[in-house]
Order: structure tokens, then C-alpha cells, then sequence
């Protein structure tokens, strides 16, 4: 882990007032380090860490991934009812999520127009609309 990703990942968090612990810069490192946004599930992330060398167990990586969500530094898309996906890139926009192999990506926001969302019932409002648009190779 170069120091340019250490100091991005700690200043990334102290944009969000979040405690700057050994796990969660090393964690921050590897998802903002070299300025590009992620997607990651937690088990692909705690792979990561450990290949760094790092001592992180899985559930501190499930803790931090939450404890950034809460602090507005990710957002959770849930793809199916088992599986979750934490993206660093928290403006609201769609995803593609690729079939054969798993992995989540941006959709070209700019390129999607949603006309007309249904009436929520009374008392409601709308929080967020998650846009997941599943991909697969051509049979």
C-alpha cells in the first residue's frame, strides 16, 4: 500500500468525522486510494486487506463497510436478497450487475430517464430508487 493511498484514505475519512483506526485506513486505502471509486462486497475487500498483509478479521470488515455507509462515505446495493455490494461513489446512480462473473459497475447515469415513479401510500416518501440492471452474454 503506497502512502499516497494511506493519506487519501485517512483524509477520506476525516471528510466524514470517522475515527482513523490501523483497520479502517487500511481499509479506506484499498477503496479510495488511488482516487477511483469501487464496488466491492465484503469478502472480495477482506481478500484484499489480508493480501496487503493486514490483520483484519471478516467481521471488522462487515463493521467498518457499515460504519462508512452510516457515515456517508459509501452506499449499500443490495443486488439480490443475499448479496451486497458497497460502492464509494455515493451520487445516486444505476448499476449494471454482470451475471457471469458477479461483479457490479457504474451505468452511464446520463443515459437513463425515469419518467414516472408510482404514488407512494400516504404518510410515505421516497428515500432513494435503486436502479440494478442485470447483464448477460448474448446466447
Amino acid at each position: 500500500m503506497t502512502t499516497e493511498a494511506i493519506r487519501r484514505g485517512t483524509e477520506w475519512l476525516g471528510e466524514a468525522g470517522v475515527r482513523p483506526t490501523r483497520q479502517r485506513v487500511a481499509l479506506a486505502a484499498l477503496l479510495v486510494g488511488d482516487g477511483n471509486n469501487r464496488h466491492v462486497t465484503a469478502e472480495s475487500l477482506f481478500a484484499a486487506v489480508k493480501d496487503q498483509g493486514e490483520s483484519v478479521s471478516l467481521a471488522t470488515v462487515y463493521n467498518t463497510l457499515k460504519a462508512f455507509c452510516e457515515a456517508g462515505l459509501m452506499q449499500e446495493v443490495t443486488v439480490d436478497g443475499s448479496r451486497s455490494y458497497f460502492d464509494t461513489n455515493t451520487h445516486e446512480h444505476p448499476h449494471f450487475f454482470w451475471e457471469q462473473d458477479g461483479h457490479l459497475t457504474d451505468a452511464p447515469a446520463d443515459q437513463m430517464v425515469i419518467s414516472r415513479l408510482p404514488d407512494v401510500p400516504e404518510g410515505s416518501e421516497i428515500a432513494s430508487v435503486d436502479v440494478v440492471i442485470r447483464l448477460r452474454p448474448k446466447t
